[in-house]
């Protein structure tokens, strides 16, 4: 048996488990206020901030760091790589933390886990990095040759909810045509066509659905004359898609939770507008990735925090019946144990362990 902890830190809150091999032995999500994560500069800087969030977990649950035997984190923005588990080594971490690729919150899941695994003499992983690329070469085509579209988005749990809705049917994943949402602050819906993600929308660079604090896909022109007028600056700019937009933009809060709880008390019609908006440009999304497959889609799989709510996922799934027979609702996401499984994986020789 191993001891393998996963930690997965989001933008706002840092996530940590426990596994004995693949069975759970504790968890702990810790919230960080907004407030206080907009007080630092970058991601990088945020650091120190989540590593005090796992040693207190360890604390908490009085787990001895040094009787672990495997640390893995959520992994960040990357060159573009094949879907696999990657040993963490120095080439990784110079790469995040000069954010050579983008800036998100998960690249500190590496720097993470390498302090740990560095401080007690064991190995560290990632799996599945934000970003896996396994585009259709005619998905990069954006409609300029200046801006080639990316693949950036929830790989890890992509692949996971994925490989649960192919266990479901009975079937290999290699064997499907499958499209999945994942519905958290940040929305991304993809394509998996016979064990790859042919084409997914990049969710931080302004593609797809607007979602609790993203704007998704904006009228270009209409966008470049706002940034303009007001004389924002990138830092500026970029905010309006990432972190200021959707329906923080909208409504003044991201918390879906509570803006749900409006929605269903019937008592402010713009709140009624933004969240049906919301759900009518995912439900369009959804529909649209059916195209590329020729509608021959297997299931549907539906996922992320949004999902917990029925009433929002009633929204969607009658508008997306005529795509496939099969619609399947996974609330929430389970990428810490998404990681396990992967260490596990790995070490078995069931997968490769591959070195960036």
């Amino acid at each position: 048996m191993s001891q393998i902890l996963a930690i997965n830190p989001g933008n706002t809150s840092t996530k940590a488990a426990l596994f004995e091999d693949q069975r759970l032995l504790e968890m702990e999500t810790v919230r960080h206020k907004k407030e206080k994560l907009e007080s630092f500069r970058s991601f990088t800087d945020q650091l120190e901030l989540r590593r005090q969030a796992v040693q207190d977990f360890l604390d908490k649950k009085d787990i001895d760091p040094g009787k672990i035997d495997y640390f893995i984190g959520r992994g960040g923005y990357l060159r573009p790589l094949k879907s696999g588990l990657y040993e963490v080594n120095e080439k990784m971490l110079d790469d995040l933390k000069n954010s050579r690729y983008g800036k998100h919150a998960s690249n500190l899941g590496a720097m993470l886990v390498y302090d740990l695994s560095s401080k007690y003499g064991k190995r560290a992983f990632i799996l599945d990095p934000v970003c896996v690329d396994e585009l259709d070469p005619i998905a990069r085509i954006s409609g300029h040759p200046a801006i080639e579209r990316k693949s950036v988005f929830h790989a890890l749990n992509h692949k996971m909810i994925a490989r649960k809705a192919a266990s479901e049917l009975g079937r290999d994943y290699s064997q499907l045509n499958l499209i999945v949402a994942h519905l958290g602050s940040g929305i991304t819906i993809g394509l998996h066509k016979k064990g790859s993600i042919v084409d997914v929308n990049d969710a931080i660079d302004g593609e797809g659905p607007f979602g609790p604090e993203r704007s998704g896909g904006l009228p270009a022109g209409s966008f470049l004359k706002y940034v303009f007028k007001k004389g924002l600056d990138l830092e500026q700019a970029y905010r309006l898609l990432y972190g200021e937009g959707g329906m923080y933009a909208y409504l003044g809060t991201n918390d879906f939770r509570k803006v749900m709880k409006e929605y269903e008390g019937k008592t402010d019609d713009k709140v009624r507008i933004v969240v049906e908006a919301m759900a009518y440009q995912i439900s369009k999304n959804i529909a649209a990735m059916a195209a590329p497959a020729g509608g021959d889609i297997d299931a549907i799989a539906i996922t992320g925090g949004l999902a917990y709510s029925k009433t929002f996922t009633d929204l969607i799934v009658p508008r997306i019946r005529f795509i496939a027979e099969k619609i399947f609702l996974y609330p929430g996401e389970d990428e810490l144990q998404a990681m396990a499984e992967g260490v596990i994986k790995g070490l078995k020789g069931d997968i490769e362990i591959l070195e960036y």
